[in-house]
């Protein structure tokens, strides 16, 4: 269970890491918002993988796949985090 953690951490984090590089423009994420981008983008990934091949590795529904699909995920979310997420205005 400890080593499934520690796996997830580290694929998210290295999948949220090129995620921001491929996308273009400023993302003002912290080390853990990144992260967790890449840990929810492993799971979209292997939801997506699921639902365009009807199988996997482990029969499962929910799952953390590839590095490839963690970075599609990942990109994903990344995309619908900057277009739907909380906007923060200033008033002068």
């Amino acid at each position: 269970m400890f080593g499934l953690i520690v796996s997830l951490v580290i694929i998210g984090l290295i999948a949220g890491a090129l995620a921001r590089l491929i996308v273009p423009g400023r993302q003002d994420l912290s080390v853990p918002a990144t992260m967790l981008i890449g840990i929810v983008g492993s799971f979209v990934g292997g939801f997506l993988s699921y639902i365009v091949f009807h199988k996997d590795s482990q029969d499962g529904f929910f799952q953390p796949s590839g590095i490839i699909g963690s970075v599609i995920g990942s990109v994903i979310v990344l995309l619908a985090w900057l277009r739907f997420g909380s906007k923060t205005s200033v008033n002068s």
